[in-house]
């Protein structure tokens, strides 16, 4: 299952308001669909669910991290019967797959009973006539590329026609020209497909492209705890539209969550001696792009900590950087602070974490 397969099952597809999530019936009165989503990303690795809400939208990324803070910890059953769900909603998939929705329904009847076999389909109907090639529009683009290249022109085209104009863009720019021009023809010569083959198609690329969810332990999840550590292996954009979110929203849940995280401005905490060993393991360039736009203290921090001659060098290579996008700079500061948490998960240093902490080096 791919994170963005994940994405839509939890009912954060942008076209599936988050009411109506695209979850299993079991449980539903027990259980709202949006902490079922936030029981289902704790259950993810860190990486994985730290990707996921990459992925989101803001307001979906507000919505389940709101939902991880409270979870809290959650009963065995409680988390098995959402994963238990989650399997049949799956499984139901690969039915419709081998042999259409009547097929499907006689197998899941057979197992879980006919209300819920079809609670379940209905579900997964939505799914199809509302989000073509949803899971495929959060993915990667090399990955589409790579997964694309050797299909036919005509599947080719039917999925750039489903995807955002900008994506299937740079899809297309990723073939060979021969290639680029028969898919560009067959999309401009493309009439009506069905709901069944476009279905069909979705569902053998989206198995083709899928990958297994890492299994984590399943008694407690959430919390402030698991939400900083899903954060800091987030993309920084993210990671700073939470914390915005959160000191707009609940200024003191935002404190708890800044006092347990380091961010790239949070250097100016490290003592003198432990910065200049993080200093020695930073990368030039990567140190001249992440001060670039930084505040004040935050340069003078560093250049206090640099040779005479480093500091010079340092000042000669920003201004040679001349304009540099966020993105860049955001990428150069998570490496230092990869370097900062690298070197804490060593023992090296210790970074103070909330304003009664003691920092030793």
């Amino acid at each position: 299952m791919t994170i963005a397969s994940v994405e839509q099952m939890v009912g954060l597809t942008p076209n599936l308001p988050a009411t109506t999530a695209v979850l299993p019936v079991a449980r539903r009165a027990e259980m709202p669909g949006l902490r079922k989503a936030a029981v289902f990303i704790a259950q993810l690795s860190k990486e994985e669910a730290g990707a996921l809400l990459a992925k989101m939208r803001p307001r979906e990324v507000e919505l389940v991290t709101r939902e991880l803070m409270k979870l809290g910890t959650v009963e065995a059953d409680d988390v098995d019967g959402v994963l238990e769900e989650f399997h049949h909603l799956m499984s139901a998939q690969r039915f419709v797959g081998r042999g259409g929705v009547d097929f499907a329904r006689e197998i899941l009847a057979a197992g879980l009973g006919e209300d819920k076999a079809d609670g379940i389909l209905s579900r997964l109907n939505v799914v199809y006539t509302e989000v073509p090639f949803a899971s495929l529009r959060n993915a990667d683009v090399r990955q589409l590329v790579t997964f694309l290249k050797d299909e036919h022109a005509q599947i080719i085209a039917l999925v750039l026609a489903h995807l955002t104009p900008a994506q299937s863009a740079e899809v297309l720019s990723g073939f060979a020209p021969e290639q680029q021009a028969a898919v560009a023809h067959r999309i401009a010569t493309m009439d009506r497909t069905s709901p069944e083959m476009v279905r069909l198609v979705e569902e053998e690329l989206g198995r083709r492209m899928g990958s297994l969810l890492a299994h984590q332990d399943m008694s407690t999840v959430g919390g402030v705890e698991t939400l900083v550590e899903i954060i800091n292996r987030s993309p920084r954009p993210t990671e700073r539209s939470i914390l915005e979110w959160l000191e707009n929203t609940d200024p003191d849940l935002a404190d708890q969550v800044r006092a347990q995280m380091f961010v790239f401005e949070d250097i100016v905490t490290i003592d003198d001696r432990s910065l200049q060993l993080v200093l020695r393991e930073v990368e030039a360039n990567d140190l001249a792009t992440a001060l670039k736009g930084v505040r004040p203290d935050v340069r003078d921090k560093v250049v206090r900590n640099l040779s005479e001659r480093a500091a010079e060098n340092l000042a000669e290579e920003i201004e040679l950087l001349g304009p540099v996008r966020t993105r860049t700079v955001e990428e150069s500061q998570a490496k230092v602070v990869g370097v900062i948490r690298t070197m804490e998960e060593q023992g090296v240093l210790t970074i103070s974490r909330g304003v009664d902490d003691e920092f030793v080096a």
